[in-house]
């Protein structure tokens, strides 16, 4: 059990280090992607994504550029995945994502 809460400890403060220092925007982002992403994916700039086939969140700008992905979020994000849900963004939450996935580059 104390090893449980050490855990959900440390997970609590990566979160808040994690938050801190982004601007409204990626901080949408980052709020939409743990909602939605994060089962599958890393989305900080560290840890290894949960599911091993699904690419952290931080290398994503190494397969193309960010922006590139705008079309593909408005539109349905469809993949070889089978079991990743498609879904589509809002244009609000598409700049918000998209600001997150670039403070991730940084």
């Amino acid at each position: 059990m104390k090893a449980f809460l050490f855990a959900a400890g440390l997970l609590a403060c990566a979160d808040v280090a994690l938050a801190q220092g982004l601007q409204p925007a990626e901080q949408r982002g980052l709020t939409f992607v743990r909602v939605n992403c994060a089962q599958c994916h890393s989305i900080d700039k560290m840890s290894e994504s949960p599911l091993k086939i699904a690419p952290p969140f931080r290398t994503l700008h190494r397969r193309y550029p960010v922006e590139s992905l705008e079309e593909a979020l408005a539109e349905g994000i469809v993949t070889e995945h089978p079991t990743m849900p498609q879904f589509r963004l809002d244009p609000d939450h598409i700049a918000d994502v998209i600001a997150f996935l670039k403070w991730l580059e940084r």
